[in-house]
């Protein structure tokens, strides 16, 4: 045997050689309830007319322009039930069948809107769609209950390296997001703590550069480092310990919803398998030991197959965040290619958009606010990206009337301002964007970067927008 053929064979072992499933478990129950709780605080909080209800235009991803909002009350309906399913994951109730619709419910509201991106929202997604496939009702489940012949204590060990895989891609790329000019001289964790002085304990120092630069090159270090301490034995607690408490403060300094709980609950993965069980163990004494003889779960009758398509699926995992280098000029300023890129809480942007629509039919030309036909957030978030500002554009060349058969010309005034620096223009006024194609390639009409960062930017400011 080749010594590649004996490296297939050793991963191949490796891979399916049965391991405990409680870590599973324990994610499955954790991401349920997250979700479950992130629906009610959507009907809580009115979200769900804002966003899919209220708004008379949106702004579709490319290619999925089909996706529109259920009309009358169905978003009410949809989202009631996404909370049933998400019980339904957290009891283990028709694991993969819920697993699946969830992840098809949640990401058709995802795709309804690029003005509703999130980070962690695209996390769902993603993790729901993990969970399909993943053997997580094998224990503690209503189908395990249900099904006897589904009980098991033991399960693959590449259905933890591919959870563990993701949430360390979502760490790796947010480190390499961060090493940056703006990032490395303290922005925008300058403006942030700054306004954040009222952070217990420490908050008085938030004003000292000291702290600033402590926090700025901490949190670079945490996102790059975090994954190889936790895959070390030595490091891992400490290591744990620190990213709980980075998410924690997160969760105390930033409004960003589930995430620093999911992030939480999903670096636990990297734990020893059967810390759940270890855990219970103390409370219960003999009721949280794994059996001496533990059933494991079957062979894959196909385990190339398997290995594969997890190869496929962590090589696009691996190249998506990395195609803003196919995009000219700055992602920090063109924001083309920042979605999908895990580049989350890097910038502050301050933006403020005009559109002049010229009618050559009567020589006539009226200036649009586009906060007259979308809501304010949808406003704030289009001046920030070119795909957006493209396709209202477009929209207003079919919204508006015209007086003969030319088309209507569509120009856009958008001034931007990122992390503090002098506003600048950022589209070319002189382009008529109704005519310009909406593609996944450069938008040659963003003009380039040209203000340098302040020095010192301490002192009130309006913040518009920022990436999450």
């Amino acid at each position: 045997m080749t010594a590649t053929g004996s490296s297939l064979t050793t991963l191949r072992a490796r891979a399916f050689a049965p391991v405990d499933n409680a870590s599973l478990v324990f994610f499955r129950i954790a991401f349920g309830l997250l979700m479950t709780w992130e629906v009610c605080r959507y009907f809580q909080r009115g979200w769900i007319a804002r966003y899919w209800i209220e708004p008379q235009f949106f702004f579709s991803y490319y290619g999925f322009s089909w996706i529109q909002p259920w009309p009358g009350a169905g978003m009410y309906i949809h989202w009631a039930a996404l909370g049933v399913l998400a019980l339904f994951i957290t009891a283990g109730f028709f694991h993969r069948l819920s697993a699946t619709l969830f992840f098809l419910g949640f990401t058709y509201c995802f795709l309804l809107d690029q003005a509703t991106y999130l980070n962690h929202f695209y996390l769902v997604s993603l993790l729901s769609f993990i969970l399909i496939f993943l053997p997580a009702h094998g224990a503690f489940s209503l189908d395990a209950w249900l099904r006897p012949r589904l009980r098991s204590q033991t399960t693959p060990a590449w259905t933890l390296w591919l959870l563990q895989f993701q949430i360390g891609v979502v760490y790796f790329f947010g480190g390499i997001a961060k090493i940056s000019p703006d990032w490395v001289r303290g922005e925008p964790m300058r403006s942030w703590m700054a306004r954040a002085t009222d952070f217990p304990l420490l908050g008085r120092f938030f004003r000292d550069e000291w702290a600033v630069y402590t926090l700025s090159y901490g949190g670079l270090l945490l996102d790059l480092l975090i994954v190889p301490c936790l895959l070390w034995r030595r490091t891992r607690i400490p290591a744990f310990a620190v990213a709980v408490i980075f998410h924690l403060t997160n969760a105390r300094l930033f409004e960003i919803g589930i995430f620093p709980w999911l992030a939480i609950a999903a670096t636990a993965l990297f734990l020893p398998p059967d810390w759940p069980r270890r855990a219970l163990s103390r409370f219960r004494p003999g009721k949280g030991s794994a059996p001496a003889t533990a059933p494991e779960m079957s062979p894959s009758n196909h385990p190339a197959l398997v290995l594969s398509l997890l190869a496929v699926y962590a090589v696009i995992q691996l190249l998506v965040p990395l195609r803003h280098v196919l995009y000219p000029g700055s992602v920090d300023w063109t924001y083309q290619g920042h979605r999908f890129s895990w580049r989350m809480k890097l910038h502050n942007r301050d933006a403020w958009a005009r559109f002049h629509v010229m009618d050559d039919n009567s020589g006539q030309a009226v200036e649009v606010n586009p906060s007259s036909y979308v809501s304010h957030r949808q406003a704030a978030k289009m001046a920030t990206s070119p795909d957006m500002i493209l396709q209202f554009a477009h929209f207003l060349r079919e919204k508006l009337p015209r007086q003969g058969p030319k088309p209507l010309r569509v120009a856009a005034h958008v001034i931007t301002s990122v992390n503090g620096r002098i506003p600048q223009r950022f589209v070319d006024p002189s382009v008529d964007l109704a005519a310009e194609p909406r593609t996944l390639g450069p938008a040659p009409w963003i003009l380039p970067r040209a203000e340098p960062l302040p020095d010192s930017r301490f002192g009130n400011r309006r913040e518009v927008n920022s990436d999450r």
